[in-house]
């Protein structure tokens, strides 16, 4: 009989994703129809398997399309709606073949995952539509650099490898903490317990966090970018070229904060589907938060290497103000400008 041990530990995590890579292809039965044949796959598949089968179309996908047009933010344009997807096919799976001769076993953990998750994407799914990232042709501004470092061969494969493959299959993986969740469940629907209540509350404030952030911001690009077509005198940070106030005064990448906070909250949940029975604290689960952090990281370092070398003041920013964590704000760079002069 599966115990706890079998939803959380390594080695059967390890087994599906062996499965995975000695078989990529979709079992079919005696049906030639390509749809009933994938309906019937998803039906029998495990939840985790189909989602890690749909992030490599993805990753293919995105490939082709950014050798087809020359741009390499396909993975982008997905960033905020594929972990969607992922967390309402896990909290609506079972409603799609579960027996109707049989009472259907609710699990609130999963629909409010899913349903955080939703808010979520679609608030940042518009935030990133305002700012033009789903036109064709638009790209992140790193990986013109990136790739103007690189030599060819090294970038192509940089670009299968990290940018569409890695990146497909980490959207997969922060949401893998629904799927154990979901897991945890056919063991013991675990009730709603104080792990969940502090996953909300991490949830609502790192995505609270992330929203002020993304306003502050947009109303700064849009200020002066206003200011530049007026021909207006630059002042502050318009003069600067880039944002020190409100949150930023605080830390230079709060939306980066609150963005990490989410999915470790997230991360939570599959923690308290155990919970107690079961001391899930570390559990594979964590892999993909995890992942996204060291992102980050690298990501912030590259960010603030090519903003530091467009604007003088930044290394200035970065000596008075904190990298991600929120802390008590340093000494403006106002102020240290007028002791300057």
């Amino acid at each position: 009989m599966p115990t706890f041990v079998d939803v959380y530990g390594w080695d059967a995590v390890a087994k599906l994703l062996t499965d995975i890579y000695n078989d990529l292809s979709i079992p079919t039965s005696d049906n030639s129809n390509f749809i009933y044949n994938l309906l019937h796959f998803h039906a029998g598949a495990d939840p985790l398997e189909f989602a890690i089968r749909t992030s490599l179309l993805c990753a293919f996908i995105c490939w082709f399309l950014s050798m087809a047009n020359g741009t390499h933010s396909w993975v982008d344009k997905l960033w905020s709606i594929v972990p969607a997807v992922y967390a309402i096919h896990y909290a609506v799976r079972d409603m799609l073949y579960w027996p109707k001769d049989v009472a259907f076993n609710y699990i609130p953990r999963l629909y409010i995952a899913a349903f955080l998750i939703s808010i979520w994407a679609i608030r940042l799914t518009y935030n990133f539509y305002r700012k033009g990232g789903y036109g064709f042709d638009s790209e992140d501004y790193r990986w013109p650099y990136i790739a103007s470092k690189a030599p060819g061969i090294l970038w192509f494969f940089f670009n299968i490898g990290f940018i569409c493959l890695f990146q497909n299959l980490l959207l997969a993986f922060i949401v893998a903490p629904v799927y154990f969740s979901w897991k945890a469940s056919l063991i013991e629907n675990t009730p709603l317990n104080w792990i969940d209540a502090l996953a909300i509350l991490l949830f609502v404030g790192g995505l609270a966090l992330e929203t002020v952030a993304d306003e502050q911001q947009w109303a700064f690009q849009e200020g002066k970018r206003t200011a530049i077509e007026k021909k207006e005198v630059l002042t502050g940070d318009n003069k600067r070229g880039f944002l020190t106030q409100g949150l930023f005064k605080y830390s230079r990448h709060p939306n980066f904060f609150g963005e990490m906070t989410i999915w470790w909250s997230v991360y939570l949940f599959s923690v308290a589907a155990g919970y107690p029975t079961y001391n899930a604290w570390f559990n594979p689960a964590c892999v993909g938060a995890a992942s996204l952090t060291l992102l980050f990281q690298v990501s912030t370092t590259l960010t603030e290497y090519m903003t530091s070398e467009k604007y003088p003041a930044y290394k200035l920013y970065k000596k008075t103000t904190s990298r991600l964590i929120p802390l008590p704000a340093g000494t403006s760079l106002d102020e240290l400008e007028r002791k300057s002069q």
